[in-house]
């Protein structure tokens, strides 16, 4: 039994059920000609959504993505270290003491999941300052996507692979040239790491590394020359700037430059946010009408659930349905 029969067969009703509709609608969304932006919130690079997302961008049923900081620089963390991460079943019983004992050896938890600082963190730093730097130096600039995927295809992080770089969604994206948009970069480890070589002055230019208003500009001119051909869907993991940030780019379009811009395709939004408290989280997709961003017409869902679960099937589905990728 395919992913998709077992998810047709059991999942009928409520989360369930919405499950299913959003990725039938993510497959008639492509058939009709669509693409579609993925964004990433949370820890799903820890997590090792690349061993689904990776072969659905290699499927060309991914055409950009926008993530966190996190995510771009997890899933190349993963890429070197993963052997050295140690995982915490129990994490709930944690003590302060037991907390502080992972300090001291340099484990950084995430939930149940602990990343190793030297053999992830600081292997990435070494080799990512000699491209700083050297952009630095030419008085180039460019976006951390683009020195992550330079990093990737010099070759010089291979002798430390330690998972098969097929499900590596950074990996995946590097070989199509992906269009990746990474909002708040600044609000990563390795934003961080490069704001301490510049106090230090490894790095003169702190504009070496191009920022989130260049990536929005970026992204409407990506917004543009592809919602002339297609309509464009919207799958977002989580909520956060991940999310926000993309998702503004029509009505900062259609409103701020008063240029006719069509609405996102479809919306899908995975998130166990509760809708209250003026979150943008769990804002419903109705909401969004209010903000210019959809349409009455756009095909929306919302599944209440667990992305680490939820992700993964739904791009097994897509995946089995075959056609619909475009370049």
């Amino acid at each position: 039994m395919t992913i998709t029969d077992f998810v047709r067969r059991h999942y009928r009703h409520f989360n369930a059920a919405a499950l299913v509709d959003a990725a039938q609608g993510y497959v008639d969304h492509l058939a009709s000609g669509g693409r579609m932006m993925i964004t990433l919130a949370g820890a799903m690079s820890t997590a090792e959504l690349g061993l689904s997302l990776a072969p659905m961008i290699r499927a060309g049923k991914v055409h950009a993505i926008s993530c966190t900081g996190a995510n771009l620089e997890e899933d190349i963390f993963n890429l070197v270290a993963h052997d050295h991460y140690v995982r915490v079943p129990r994490y709930r019983d944690l003590r302060p003491e037991d907390e502080q004992a992972l300090l001291e050896r340099h484990l950084n938890r995430v939930t149940d999941t602990c990343i190793p600082e030297e053999e992830a963190i600081r292997r990435i730093e070494r080799q990512i300052l000699q491209l700083w730097q050297a952009a630095d130096r030419a008085g180039e600039r460019r976006f951390p996507h683009e020195f992550m995927f330079e990093l990737i295809r010099s070759g010089a992080l291979e002798p430390y692979y330690q998972i098969d770089p097929a499900d590596s969604w950074l990996v995946a994206a590097a070989e199509r040239d992906l269009p990746i948009i990474v909002p708040g970069w600044e609000d990563s480890t390795l934003g961080n790491i490069f704001a301490g070589h510049c106090i230090k002055g490894d790095v003169k230019d702190p504009r070496t590394v191009r920022s989130g208003i260049e990536y929005m500009m970026t992204l409407a001119d990506w917004y543009r020359a592809n919602a002339d051909e297609a309509s464009i869907g919207f799958f977002q993991i989580g909520g956060g700037i991940a999310g926000d940030f993309p998702i503004c780019v029509v009505p900062m379009l259609e409103q701020d430059l008063l240029q006719e811009t069509p609405k996102w395709g479809y919306f899908c939004q995975i998130s166990d946010s509760t809708t209250s408290y003026g979150s943008y989280s769990g804002a419903v997709p109705n909401e969004k009408i209010t903000w210019g961003k959809l349409s009455l017409e756009t095909p929306s869902y919302v599944i209440e659930s667990d992305a680490t679960i939820v992700a993964p099937l739904v791009f097994s589905y897509v995946l089995e349905s075959g056609g619909g990728a475009t370049p």
